[in-house]
Parts: structure tokens; sequence; C-alpha cells
């Protein structure tokens, strides 16, 4: 650092830092006392006294210094040496010096003199705020620190700590030497002790010394603030800072996936058993010894330990995760109860039934505890009643039941292990997600479990009271409204949900770190989170072949027969309107995509009832809608036809979003076409000078001919013929006509002039970068664009000159400016007097070649 003689200990400051740190608060709050009594003192008895900055040395020659003193109207004198002092000292005036270096001999003999000494960054900050000065019984650089509190833990070198204190001070940060709740940050040289865990368990951002270095290095930056989240993040104490840690028990995928998120979060890791680790993570379902002796020293962790430290941004406290082995005598004791070594044979089978028994009620018991407060309320009805005589309609509505049941504690999983955690504020480290993201991932699950909570409860009494001719049925008719409303927007966005989940595990280390702590919880049955949310997708289905199952073991005589029908009748109506939804979803994602991809796209492209069709890459082969050899997307929807060139290289932009998550457009809009436009679509005959093309007859409204667009087909999956007749019958639907057939017209190349002859060729390609190139340049070079008014005079002026009329003096300006652009742009000026009778030309031919056609 350049101002690292700044922090030499003189006497005054070491007294200063001591003070700081190491008086009692009896001391300081005397101090602090006596300095608010100097100032009432000052007000009572000498109101006549006023500020008086005095500007030593450099700090006079600050030409921004001195306006902003004359701005707040402070009187101000200059100084060069200390002698100055005596004879600026007078008891009318309360001097402030401002100091441009607090390292120099000016600045410390004005601090052992008890001198009110200021940076010039304080008085820019008070003129920009519009305060006056503050007073301060220390020397105050800059105000990047003001207002947080600050203590240290882990320094063992006294210079070192001094020389943080003094930098704190002078940039207007307390110091405490005990942490309490108004401590703001953390200043640590360790991972250990008493005050890293306090700070831990309140939340308390945990900074490197680093950071009040770089502070004071940028003391000079009149809007910095050494708070700000930005430059915070910095230099935050990484979770394994300190840590070799070093992984057993776990697969090569994972292992490699944990060593590389160590490294990542500061730490280092080693092999198994090497003597420098400091923590041995074990997975606790896999490992049940280990395979050494650790040392006192090593910390033997579950790995709950490692992800719950990612998901905190900070090191977790180790006793709440020490790895112990299984517990042997409860092993011993399930053993015991399938041994068949006692004495008494009956004893034997008696205990091997009830134990099969207990384990065939542990299979019919959800893997998924109740977690939800209604599950809670309702104990009464945890047992379900057998019948004297059980039924097979008893057996599958009691089916339906348990599944329905196990499926209401997987959706209150999803919800009180993932989702509330989620959106919970005051998370340790910030949040984890972005309430959008927690929006897409998890959806309308909390409406699905209201619906399937009560679905739940009503079969329950139906199962607790059951009688053969209860309604099932109604049940889910009672319930299909609800079902409609709810199911739709989670299964159509599920594949969003499944992405989001998968990105945010990748670029969030925190979040991947949610994940692995809870998805190895028994709640989820070791199941990822991604799995649980595909329940909701495969439910409805299941419903339905248990009600068909129901059905068949249901009497004709049986009302509920009917309802059942009506019911499994409901539930396909549910997943027919999924399906359709899902469909017009996935269609309007199409559009969005092509909006997106197209630059310039019109927003009138987005529609309700329009649909993507087919995507058709192509290339010009005439001057229509663009140069010949363009690359142009043909992207037709069910009623019109969007046509997009692709993009030329810009070689300089002066403009980058900001935040830009996508890609920079590939296409450039052209023209948005509706499809009642086209009059013919013509089949272009292949020749040795013409393969695979054809050519859209087109009338624009406000065109009195009409116009040739040709293209040649580059996709290769699609063939020509497939490609003709899905536009003709899209064509065709537009208009309303039934024969689609009559729209097609099948022509000779050389009729309509169209031909793919050295499309590919190099001389080709060389040619039309050169004539783009050019329009680059004439483009680049064209300080002043001509209007279309003007253009138009020019056109007009150049027809009545041919007539015999003399030009205006308006007009003759006007085709003097246009001569001048033409010539630099290396264009004769001649040609655009031209255009109208190319024009004329082009269509006298095109309309004579289509005369037959119309």
């Amino acid at each position: 650092m350049a101002d690292n003689s700044a922090l030499t200990s003189t006497t005054g400051s070491t007294s200063l830092a001591d003070c700081s740190i190491f008086d009692s608060k009896v001391t300081e709050t005397s101090k602090e006392n006596l300095c608010i009594g100097s100032t009432s003192y000052v007000e009572e008895e000498m109101p006549q006294i006023e500020t008086r900055v005095i500007l030593v040395q450099e700090a006079g020659k600050q030409e921004e210094l001195i306006k902003a003193l004359k701005e707040i109207k402070v009187p101000f004198v200059k100084m060069e040496t200390v002698e100055e002092f005596k004879s600026l000292d007078s008891p009318e005036f309360e001097n402030v010096f401002i100091v441009m270096d607090f390292q120099d001999s000016v600045f410390h003999e004005l601090y052992k003199t008890d001198c009110r000494v200021i940076g010039p960054p304080v008085v820019l900050n008070c003129v920009q705020k519009g305060e006056p000065l503050p007073f301060s019984c220390r020397p105050l650089y800059c105000t990047s620190m003001m207002n947080l509190v600050l203590c240290f833990t882990g320094f063992r070198k006294k210079e070192e700590l001094v020389r943080l204190v003094t930098l704190v001070h002078h940039m207007g940060g307390i110091i405490r030497k005990d942490f309490n709740s108004k401590v703001t940050h953390l200043v640590a040289n360790c991972t250990q002790g008493e005050k890293f865990r306090i700070a831990v368990s309140l939340g308390t951002p945990i900074m490197k010394p680093e950071w009040i270095y770089e502070a004071w290095e940028r003391r000079n930056e009149q809007d910095f603030c050494a708070s700000v989240d930005d430059f915070r993040n910095e230099f935050k104490v990484p979770p394994f800072q300190d840590c070799i840690l070093s992984f057993l028990g776990f697969s090569d995928e994972e292992k490699t996936n944990m060593e590389e998120m160590t490294e990542m979060q500061g730490g280092n890791y080693l092999p198994v058993g090497d003597e420098r680790c400091t923590h041995l993570i074990v997975e606790e379902n896999i490992v049940k010894e280990l395979p050494f002796e650790p040392s006192k020293k090593l910390y033997v962790v579950k790995q709950e330990w490692f992800w719950g430290s990612i998901q905190m941004d900070a090191r977790a406290g180790e006793t709440m995760y020490l790895y112990e082995k299984a517990n042997t005598p409860e092993l011993k004791k399930s053993v015991s109860l399938l041994s068949l070594s006692t004495p008494n044979s009956n004893r034997k089978r008696r205990r091997l039934k009830e134990t099969l028994a207990q384990l065939s009620r542990e299979t019919d018991m959800s893997p998924f505890p109740p977690q939800t407060p209604k599950s809670c309320t309702k104990s009464s009805k945890n047992s379900t009643p057998v019948p004297s005589k059980q039924s097979a309609r008893w057996q599958v509505a009691k089916e339906l039941y348990q599944t329905e049941s196990n499926y209401v504690n997987i959706l209150a999983t999803i919800i009180q292990l993932f989702q509330v955690p989620l959106e919970e504020e005051g998370q340790r480290g910030g949040p984890i997600l972005a309430p959008e993201e927690i929006k897409t991932i998890f959806g309308s699950i909390p409406d699905i479990f209201d619906v399937h909570t009560k679905i739940k409860d009503d079969l329950e009494d139906l199962i607790v009271n059951w009688d053969e001719s209860k309604s099932i049925g109604d049940v889910f008719l009672k319930y299909s409204k609800d079902l409609v409303k709810t199911y739709p927007p989670f299964v159509n966005f599920f594949e969003m949900s499944k992405e989001t989940i998968i990105k945010c595990e990748k670029q969030k280390p925190r979040f991947h770190a949610f994940l692995k702590i809870n998805q190895a919880k028994p709640e989820c049955g070791r199941q990822s989170l991604v799995e649980l949310l595909i329940r909701p997708v495969q439910r409805l289905p299941s419903v339905a072949l248990l009600l068909n199952d129901l059905k068949k073991h249901t009497a004709e005589e049986n009302p509920d027969k009917s309802t059942l029908e009506k019911a499994i009748g409901s539930l396909k109506e549910v997943m027919t309107h999924i399906n359709e939804d899902k469909r017009k979803t996935e269609a309007q994602k199409q559009i969005f995509d092509v909006v997106y991809e197209v630059d310039g796209c019109p927003a009138n492209l987005l529609s309700s009832h329009r649909s993507l069709v087919q995507r058709v890459e192509t290339i010009s082969l005439g001057e229509h809608p663009c140069d010949r050899g363009e690359q142009v997307t043909l992207f037709l929807f069910n009623d019109c036809l969007e046509i997009a060139r692709k993009r030329h290289k810009v070689i300089g932009t002066f403009r980058s979003p900001p935040g830009q998550t996508r890609p920079p457009a590939s296409l450039k809009h052209i023209h948005l076409m509706p499809l009642s436009q086209i009059k013919k679509v013509l089949d272009i005959r292949e020749t040795e000078d013409c393969h695979n093309a054809f050519a859209l007859l087109v009338r624009p409204p406000t065109e009195q001919a009409n116009v040739l667009l040709s293209f040649q087909m580059t996709s290769e999956e699609l063939p020509k013929e497939n490609w003709l007749k899905m536009l003709c019958r899209h064509v065709a639907n537009t208009i309303c006509k039934a024969d689609a057939e009559n729209l097609m017209y099948t022509a000779d190349p050389e009729s309509f002039e169209v031909n793919t002859k050295d499309m590919d060729s190099t001389l080709s390609r060389a040619s039309r970068a050169i004539k783009k190139t050019s329009k680059k340049v004439t483009r680049a070079f064209s300080f002043s664009k001509t209007p279309k008014r003007a253009l138009r005079r020019a056109l007009m002026t150049s027809q009545s000159s041919v007539e015999g009329r003399s030009p205006s003096s308006n007009d003759k300006r006007v085709m003097s400016r246009l001569s001048s652009t033409s010539s630099l742009a290396g264009i004769p000026s001649p040609s655009l007097v031209s255009l109208p009778s190319f024009f004329e030309r082009r269509s006298h031919t095109l309309s004579r070649s289509t005369t037959h056609l119309i």
C-alpha cells in the first residue's frame, strides 16, 4: 500500500488504539462525556466563537476543496508549517485542520496537541449532503465506515491490531472489545473462538482484515461506503477458511463435486488419513466404522456439517454434527425378533408372525410422516377399521385412501421442508433464491395440497364409517372444478420448474447445499426435489386407474357405479384440459422464442390464437424481400409468415444492455406478411441451374402490381414438396378456401428468371460480401441522412427535368445534396434517378409472366 507509513505507530497513535480497545468502558464513556460537556460549554459560555478551517500545506492548493468551503461559507486560512500554528491560534475561532496525508510529521504534531483533524473527503461529503462539519475527538479522514461497529478476534500481533483499529477510526468506525448485538461486523483472523461462533449464530458478517485495508485504499472516493454488499462480499471469510477436509464413503462423482465445492469456499482437501486434515466428512448412511482411529485434533463430522456451512455461508459448529457409530444394541434387538433359537416353537412362530405383521403395517404406512396441522389434529382416525368381511371394493377403496394420504404427506414435505424455508425472511447469508425463482419452482403446489387434503379427509370419513353403498365417486366430483383450476398451471410449467432447479443448483452453491441437506432427511425418502415435484404430474392418471378398478368391483345395482363413471370422466376432462393448456403454452413459448430471436419483430405477432407451424431456412434468389444471396428464415404461423434475414456482424457497438441474460438476436426482421396476401405458391422445377427453389406471388394491399419472392431451401430435414403443401394448406385455411391444391403452380425457372447458379461459389460469396461492406461503409460515412420527402422531391425534380421543366432553387439544393452524398458513398447520383424506371420495367415483366396465373 502506498500509505503503509501512515500506520507506523507513534506514541500518540498507540495510546489512541490502546484506549479504543483495551481501556475500560468507563474511561471511554468519560471521554465522550468530556466532549459533550465541552460542546455545551462552548454553546452556553462562548457563543461568539465560530469554526475556522485551516488548510495545511497541500490542502491549500486543492481548488475543489476551496470551492467547497466557500459554498458552505466557512472561513479558512492556509498553513505551511507547524510554527505558523501559534500565530493562528486565537480564542475567537475553533480551528479545524484539513490534512491531505495522515502520515506526515505535521499530522502527528497536530494530533499530539489534540487538534481537530479531518481529511478532504469529509468536507466534500458535508457539502454534498448539506451538513455541517462533524465534531470528532479523533482524526477523521473520511466517512466510509461511519456508523459501523466492529469487533476483532484471532489477532495475536498487537501491532497489526493497532494498525487496523487506527484505520477504522480514521474512516469513522467504532470499535468494541466485547462482542454484542450492536456489533455490525466481526473482523476475524481465524474461524474459531467464542466471538466467531456468536457471530455465526447471529448472522453477523464476518470479514477478513483485507476489508479494512482495501477500504482505506479507496478513502478518497466520494460516494464509497465500505458496507455495501458488492464490496463487502469480496472480503467475507469463506466457510472453509483454514480447513483441510477429507471425504469418506462417497461415490467418485460426489466426492469430486465436494472437493470442487471445498476449493470454491476457501478450503483445501487431502486424502483420508492424512495427518494435516482438520475435518473428516463421513457419509453416515454408508460408513459404519472408521478405517483408523482419529486423532483428538481431527473433527469427524457428518456430511450435513459440510452442506450446512455452505448454506449458511459460514463455518458451522462441529459439535452438532459429530459422527457416531451405529446404535448396535437396537440393531441387535430388531434382529432378536426374528431369532428362532428359543425353546418353544409356538412362541417362535408367534413372534415371527407378529414381526411380519408389524413389517406389513409399516409397509402400508407412508414413508412421508404427516407434517400438516390437520394431520396432527386428527389422531383419532389414524387407524383404519377392518370390516368383518373384507370385500374387494373395500380393498381398492382402502388402497385409494392410503395412496391419497401418502400423496398429501409428500406435498406437505415439499412445502414445509423446501418452500417455507426458502421463503423465510432474515436467512443467514441472505435469501437463497429470488422470489420469482421460488414461484417458478413450486407454482401452485400449495393449492394442490389444499384440494387433496380435503379429498383425503373425505375419503378418511368414508373408510372409517364404511358401507358398501357409500359413494366414493361423489368425493372426486365434488372437487373436480378445483382440480381443473389447480393442476394445469403446475403440470404445464413443470419442465420450467425442473430447469430452474437445475440451473439454480449449478449457479448457486448455497441452494445446492440446501437441497443436499434436506434431501438426506428421512422425510424425503432420499428423493430429490425434482423427483418429489413430479408426483403431481403422475397423480391424476394414478387416481383414474384406481377409480376404474373400483368400478369393476362395484355391483351394477350400487348407485356409486354411475357416479364413478362420472368421476372418471371428470378426471379425463382435467387431463385433457391439462394437455390442451400444455399445447397452448408450448405454442406461446415458441412464439416468444421467435420474438427474442428476431430483432425488431412486431409486437402484434404475439396473439393467443396464433401458433408456430414450421420454420424454414432459405437463401434469397431475387431482389425481394432482401438482396440476392442473403440468408432468410421463414417462420410459418397458422395465419401469417414472418420473414427475417440473418444479421450482419457488427464491428463495434456503443451500448451493452445491463443484466442481459439472453444471447443477442441472430435475425433481423424484414416483413410480417398475412397469408391472405399470398396469391400463388410456385414450385420451381429442378434443372441444372436451379435446385430446391420455390417462389411466392404476393399482392400487398398498397401495391398495384404483384411482387415475386423467390427462395432456395437449405433445410435438408424438410422436403420441399412437404413444405409447399403445408404452406398452401394454411393459406387456404386463412382465405377460407377448400381447394388448397389450386394455390400451387409448377413453373420453369426461366419464365420467372429464377436460378441458383453459383450461389455457393467462392466468387459469388466474395461479391456479396463486398456489396454488404460497401453498404456498411456508405451508412458509416453518411453523416446526414436524406429525408424521404427530400428524396421524393429529388425524384420528381429529375422527372420534371426530363420533361423539359427547369428545376426550382430548392430542387437544385436537394439535387446538389444528393449528389454530394452519393459521391461520398461511391455511387453515382444518376442511379437514384433511374430507380422508378427500373421498378416500372420489373413490374411490367412480372405482370406479363403472371397474368395467366391470376
